[in-house]
């Protein structure tokens, strides 16, 4: 089942997010700091209790088997963007114990399901550059590059 994330969810959260920051330094050592969290609880308070910052949980028996971060963006106050609404997934995780067991897919049908619902124009995410897994997973779901972040370390 998926629904909306609650603040019963919050510890659970702090362990998934600590699970996908451990992915993130597997490849970005240089960067990601293993152990760490993106949020705090208070912040994810916060995030949960935000109608603009949706998070969606899929759980089976009482059990959080991953989540899905989005930020719903206005982009009418751009002025060179069309008016519209685009829904922006901050993170999607899923444990480890339930990866490729289909979670991932249905957590990412479900914000797709729910961008449509709210008019969005488009769904948006960032990859990180060297996690193929993620990027492959996201462009069998039909996502396609529509901009790339470039850095140069100092």
């Amino acid at each position: 089942m998926i629904r909306k994330a609650n603040e019963k969810d919050i510890e659970r959260i702090l362990e998934l997010l600590t699970q996908v920051n451990d992915v993130h330094a597997e490849k970005r050592p240089d960067f990601f700091i293993k152990g760490k969290q993106k949020y705090t609880a208070s912040e994810l308070k916060e995030i949960i209790n935000d109608e603009t910052t949706p998070v969606f949980v899929c759980e089976k028996e009482s059990v959080v088997m991953g989540y899905a971060f989005c930020v719903m963006q206005d982009l009418s106050r751009c002025n060179n963007l069309r008016p519209d609404k685009s829904l922006y997934i901050d993170d999607i995780c899923v444990d480890a114990e339930y990866r490729r067991s289909g979670v991932g897919k249905k957590l990412y049908e479900y914000v797709i399901q729910y961008a449509k619902k709210n008019n969005c124009f488009n769904v948006t995410l960032n990859v990180w550059d060297g996690n193929v897994s993620a990027q492959r997973f996201y462009e069998d779901m039909g996502m396609h590059v529509q901009k790339v972040c470039m850095e140069h370390i100092l």
